[in-house]
């Protein structure tokens, strides 16, 4: 079975965003930081269609899981 990689570009198309460097940097820079005890599906700031795809993304382990935890990162604080 071969996994299929998706850039981050692809994935703020697939949940409707600006998906252009500019539009995914001010999306990080404007929801970042992501408290550590708020799930990334939880977060507030998904429509509940984006939100029931990255919960799917992850629980299946779909070809989108790897750029999905990619997004979770960057939406983390920095750990200093």
């Amino acid at each position: 079975m071969s996994q299929t990689f998706h850039p981050f570009s692809e994935l703020f198309a697939q949940l409707g965003l600006p998906n252009d460097e500019v539009g995914i940097r001010r999306f990080l820079a404007e929801h970042s930081p992501l408290p550590h005890d708020v799930a990334l599906p939880d977060a507030p700031f998904w429509t509940p269609a984006q939100a029931t795809f990255l919960r799917e993304g992850w629980l299946q382990d779909a070809d989108w899981a790897e750029v999905i935890d990619q997004l979770n990162i960057a939406l983390r604080p920095v750990d200093s």
